[in-house]
C-alpha cells in the first residue's frame, strides 16, 4: 500500500464518511478526508438533528394547550423563533466539533475543502493531486427545485434552518417526509401553512391505511391542496403570487420546496473514471459498493438505496471492514426502522401492505385506530393508528405500522423482536405495560376482514 500517499481517500465528511474514516483508520489505514461545508453532513446540520429540534419545539405548543385539561394556565403565544434558532446553531456546532474531533483523535488527514476525483486512484484538493489506493464517495444529496416560472424565490429544507423570521404564511410544495414533517412544525409555530402535492395522499411509499391516516390528521392544522402543484410563481416584493396547475391562486410569504433531494455528484470529476451514474446522479454500486471503477467505492445517499442516516453508517462501516480487514458482510435492507417526525409521528418497519401483496405474501391484517388516553383529559382530536401485517403461515410479523406521538422510540424496540423473526404467537404472549398505548399491539386480536 505505500506506493499510494494514502490507503482510503473519504470525499465528503457526512456520517458516512466519517464512520469509514474512524473504522479504517482503526484498522490501521492511511486515511484522508476532504470535507467542503460542514462535518456530520445533511443529517447533523440540515437534516435530521436540527429538523428533531424544531419538532420539539413545535410540540410544545400542542403541550401548552392539552395542559389545560389537566388544570395547568400556561400560554404558547410567545414563541421566541430567534432564541431557537441560537440553540440550534449552538448544538450542531457543538456536533460539528465532535465530528472533526473524531477524525483528528483516529490520525485522520482532514482537508476542509472541496475533492474532487482526478482519476481511479487520484483526488485533486487543494491545488495538488494525491493518490490512494481506494476511494470512497460520500458526498450525499442537495434538495431538488422543479423548474417552474419562479422557482428562484422558493425555499429548499436547507434554507429554513436559517431563516431570521418566520413568515406569517406558507406553502409547502411537496408530500413526503421533509413536507409533511416542516408543516408540522410551521403550523404549530403560528405560520398559517398550506401543502400542495400531486397526489390525493401524502406520504407516497408508505402503508396506505398510514397514508390515508395520516392525511387525516394534518388536515386539522394545515390547508391541504391534494391533487395540484405549482404552475407559477410572482414575487409582488411584498409576498409571493403563487399559480397553482388547477387555476387557483394564492398569496403567501414564503414557499418551501419540498420535492426531493438528488445526489450530489455534478463536477465531481466523475468522467476522469469509470464511475457508471442513474438517471439522477447517483453512483451505480454492486452489493460491496464498488463502482465500475475497481478503486472506487460510494455509500449513503448519493447511491440512492434507503436516504437514511442510520442506513448510511451501516454501509460505512461494511466498506471499511471489507476493505481493511477479513471482514465480509452483505447489507441487509429488510425490516430498516425508520421515523416520520410529522404530529403525530410515524413509525414503520417492515413490509407495507401493498409490497406484502406484491410479493404475493398471504398474510393478515390487524388494525386499529384508538385515542391515546391523554387526549380524554386534552381535549385534542388526535387519534393513533397501529398496524400489524403477520403472515399466514409462519405467524411472522412482515410489518408494523405506527402513527402516535413519539411513534419512532415506540417502533424501535419492536424492530429488534421483529428483525429477530418474532411471531403473533409472541406478541400475543407477550404481557402488556398498562395502560400505555404500546401495549395495544400486544393485544391486538381481530383480524381485519
Amino acid at each position: 500500500m505505500t506506493d499510494f500517499d494514502y490507503d482510503l481517500f473519504v470525499i465528503g465528511a457526512g456520517s458516512g464518511g466519517v464512520r469509514a474514516s474512524r473504522i479504517a483508520a482503526s484498522l490501521g489505514a492511511r486515511v484522508a478526508v476532504a470535507e467542503e461545508r460542514y462535518f456530520g453532513g445533511t443529517c447533523v446540520n440540515v437534516g435530521c438533528v436540527p429538523k428533531k429540534l424544531f419538532s420539539y419545539a413545535a410540540h410544545f405548543r400542542d403541550d401548552f394547550e392539552d395542559s389545560r385539561g389537566f388544570g395547568w394556565q400556561l400560554s404558547a403565544s410567545n414563541f421566541d423563533w430567534s432564541a431557537l434558532v441560537k440553540n440550534k446553531d449552538k448544538e450542531i456546532n457543538r456536533l460539528n466539533n465532535i465530528y472533526k474531533s473524531i477524525l483528528d483523535n483516529n490520525g485522520v488527514t482532514v482537508f476542509s475543502s472541496r475533492a474532487i476525483l482526478a482519476g481511479p486512484n487520484q483526488v485533486e484538493v487543494e491545488g495538488k493531486v494525491v493518490s490512494a489506493r481506494y476511494i470512497l464517495l460520500a458526498v450525499g444529496g442537495w434538495p431538488w427545485t422543479p423548474d417552474y416560472p419562479g422557482h428562484e424565490h422558493v425555499l429548499n429544507s436547507n434554507d429554513l434552518f436559517a431563516m431570521e423570521s418566520l413568515p406569517r404564511s406558507m406553502l409547502i410544495q411537496g408530500a413526503g417526509y421533509i413536507g409533511v414533517e416542516f408543516a408540522s412544525i410551521f403550523a404549530r409555530f403560528g405560520v398559517e401553512t398550506s401543502m400542495v402535492f400531486r397526489r390525493e395522499q401524502v406520504l407516497r411509499g408508505f402503508d396506505s391505511d398510514v397514508r390515508e391516516f395520516v392525511t387525516g390528521e394534518l388536515a386539522h392544522d394545515i390547508n391541504l391542496l391534494s391533487s395540484d402543484d405549482i404552475k407559477a410563481i410572482d414575487n409582488q416584493g411584498k409576498g409571493l403570487q403563487v399559480t397553482l396547475e388547477s387555476g387557483t391562486e394564492m398569496r403567501v410569504e414564503a414557499v418551501l420546496a419540498a420535492t426531493g433531494r438528488q445526489p450530489l455528484t455534478d463536477n465531481l470529476g466523475l468522467e476522469n473514471t469509470r464511475v457508471e451514474t442513474s438517471k439522477y446522479g447517483g453512483i451505480v454500486v454492486d452489493q460491496a459498493f464498488q463502482s465500475a471503477e475497481p478503486s472506487i467505492y460510494a455509500v449513503g445517499d448519493v447511491i440512492e438505496r434507503m436516504e437514511l442516516t442510520p442506513v448510511a453508517l451501516a454501509e460505512a462501516e461494511l466498506v471499511a471492514r471489507a476493505l481493511f480487514s477479513d471482514a465480509g458482510a452483505v447489507m441487509d435492507y429488510s425490516y430498516v426502522p425508520t421515523a416520520v417526525f410529522c404530529h403525530p409521528n410515524v413509525g414503520t418497519v417492515g413490509l407495507t401492505e401493498e409490497a406484502a401483496s406484491a410479493q404475493g405474501l398471504e398474510f393478515d391484517v390487524y388494525l386499529n385506530t384508538t385515542k391515546p388516553l391523554k387526549h380524554t383529559l386534552s381535549g385534542r382530536d388526535e387519534r393513533a393508528l397501529l398496524k400489524l401485517l403477520v403472515e399466514k403461515q409462519s405467524q411472522r410479523i412482515l410489518g408494523m405500522h405506527v402513527v402516535c406521538q413519539d411513534a419512532g422510540e415506540l417502533v424501535q424496540g419492536f424492530a429488534v423482536a421483529i428483525k429477530a423473526g418474532a411471531t403473533k404467537t409472541d406478541f400475543d404472549s407477550t404481557i402488556g405495560i398498562h395502560p400505555t398505548l404500546a401495549e395495544e399491539l400486544v393485544t391486538m386480536r381481530d383480524k381485519r376482514d
